[in-house]
């Protein structure tokens, strides 16, 4: 083949992962809803994966906290091999059963965290080894595979198995399967966080201001969701401290930042019950 027809081949390929993935909406949002349900408590949500699969992992987690303002301790991932693992292969790192068990161990499991293990195989015994674990100690399980006949899948509560087909090149589980894992982390994260509440309408409403492209963008969010002046969202911004939640709940209810403060303290930080606007129901 040549290049033109290697990508076209490989293009046609991708498109069957968002099908596959449509396919397992009703366990990605049973998956949600555990983890919502758990952090509520307190818990946190704890990736498990190896090689690609645990990189996915690694790179949702980490992006958590700039995007909806959440403690890294709330998200963690946990590869075989550790960070050595994140850049470059670690021989033999996914093999052992005993290192996913000692792994969460040391990260003090609680029967309020949610474990998702995530294992295009369905068959790698870092991320079994994690989950028979997380199972001991009455946390909730989610299994992330591409074959729900393997023993992840017998393994956790709830499966999410797309099924993308064989890969362009053979056994390649970054290609269609490491796609729609990184689809269904996606998922997992934005829709957690969303109905957490750290998300408002559309908007980023927790993201952290960390340079002056997220300062800009924090004004955007502000002006946007109020629908006041870019000079008003600036002016709002300052006397919350930078705090896109206090300075919408003020401009939204037409209070100074103690008042928001104190609106947001009873609502327990939920940005719509403070505003008096309606909330989902956990139905």
């Amino acid at each position: 083949m040549n290049a033109l027809e290697i990508v076209r081949l490989m293009n046609r390929e991708d498109c069957k992962v968002a099908t596959a993935v449509g396919r397992e909406l009703s366990a990605i949002a049973r998956a949600v809803d555990a983890i919502v349900s758990g952090m509520r408590r307190g818990g946190r949500l704890i990736y498990v994966g190896a090689g690609s699969s645990g990189r996915m992992a690694v790179l949702d987690a980490a992006e958590c906290p700039p995007t909806f303002g959440i403690s890294p301790k709330r998200i963690v991932a946990l590869i075989a091999g550790g960070r050595r693992a994140v850049t470059g292969a670690v021989e033999g790192a996914e093999d052992s059963v005993r290192n996913g068990e000692r792994d969460l161990r040391a990260k003090k499991l609680t029967p309020d965290d949610v474990v998702v293990g995530i294992a295009a195989s369905g068959t790698t015994p870092y991320v079994l080894g994690a989950l028979q674990f997380a199972r001991k100690q009455g946390a909730a399980t989610v299994a992330i595979t591409a074959n729900r006949r393997m023993p992840a899948a017998r393994l956790a509560e709830i499966v999410i198995a797309p099924e993308v087909g064989p890969e362009v090149l053979t056994g390649s589980t970054r290609l269609k399967a490491g796609t729609s894992q990184k689809m269904v982390l996606n998922m997992l994260s934005t829709a957690s966080m969303a109905r957490l509440g750290h998300v408002y309408e559309n908007l980023m409403i927790d993201a952290e201001m960390t340079n002056e492209k997220l300062a800009q963008r924090a004004v955007r969010i502000v002006q946007e969701a109020s629908g006041k002046s870019v000079s008003t969202a600036k002016h709002a911004l300052r006397a919350a401290g930078h705090d896109p939640r206090m300075a919408l709940a003020m401009l939204k209810l037409g209070v100074d930042a103690r008042e928001a403060k104190r609106k947001l303290r009873e609502a327990r930080d939920d940005l719509r019950r403070a505003l008096g606007e309606k909330v989902a129901s956990d139905e």
